[in-house]
């Protein structure tokens, strides 16, 4: 089964990136802090879905990112010949634009699908490894190749799909998820998923979908995201833990870029001590 990771971000921009940590919102970033923290965390992300060895690398970027700009950064990846394709999402909201991502790859499990799974990662999740991608690639296929899986699968033409049905999620805190993954015969849309009237988190409706299709799901390690100050404040004695032990496990990708830019910029996480 072929499948491809995609990178699903922003073009890094001051003042529009990771707004929610910058001073002006309560954070305690500049918007170029921002900005380079931000940068520093897609650029180890890359790194490590092109290690993972998991499939075809892509990066999908917002409608009106400066793709130029993008190129450039992307010189700093490990290996850019990796890097299969950039490709721009057609605006909207979250979920038509993360639609957009899967259908330009899926095309309908049609026969000029680019691939036949995917798993969609956020640039802004520094600590994640390649044993998490390996590991939700290898889940999503025994579960398309199951009994499961293949009752469940869409059928095309009137014709039954060899690959069977899948839905493989990593969540993230306060009900989200950072990792998605299903294959090109799964009966799922993300209509809903962001953008819903009921107040459902994004990783409830990800099993709502799942149990209303009997989607058989799979779960694989959870990667938090860098959002607010709380986030990057966890984030940080992560990342120096990975370096440490990176020394003696030669399966660890150090976010070296993460990693460069809290320390070019000062920041370190602190424990109040308790009033007494």
């Amino acid at each position: 089964m072929q499948n491809t990771i995609i990178i699903f971000t922003k073009v890094p921009k001051s003042g529009e990136t990771k707004t929610r940590l910058m001073t002006d919102r309560e954070g305690i970033l500049s918007p170029d802090e921002a900005k380079a923290l931000y940068e520093g965390c897609l650029l180890d992300v890359i790194n490590v879905c092109i290690a993972s060895k998991s499939g075809d690398v892509r990066v999908c970027y917002n409608k009106d990112g400066d793709v130029e700009y993008l190129e450039k950064l992307l010189k700093n990846v490990s290996d850019r010949s990796q890097i299969k394709e950039l490709y721009a999402d057609k605006g909207g909201n979250f979920d038509e634009c993360m639609q957009y991502a899967s259908d330009y790859i899926l095309k309908d499990g049609g026969p000029g699908r680019l691939a036949d799974s995917l798993l969609i990662v956020g640039g802004d999740i520094p600590t994640l490894q390649p044993y998490i991608l390996r590991d939700a690639v290898k889940k999503m296929g025994k579960l398309a190749g199951s009994k499961a899986g293949l009752a469940a699968a869409i059928k095309l033409g009137g014709v039954n799909q060899q690959i069977g049905a899948a839905l493989v999620e990593g969540a993230c805190q306060e009900g989200g998820f950072s990792i998605v993954g299903y294959t090109c015969a799964t009966p799922f849309v993300f209509k809903g998923v962001f953008y819903n009237q009921d107040g459902i988190t994004a990783l409830d409706m990800l099993l709502v979908k799942a149990t209303e299709k009997n989607i058989p799901l799979a779960v694989v390690e959870a990667v938090p995201d860098v959002d607010i100050p709380v986030d990057l404040a966890s984030m940080i004695p992560v990342v120096k833990a990975l370096r440490l032990a990176s020394y003696h496990d030669e399966s660890i990708l150090t976010p070296v870029n993460t990693l460069k830019v809290l320390e070019e910029i000062g920041l370190e996480s602190t424990a109040t001590p308790p009033q007494r």
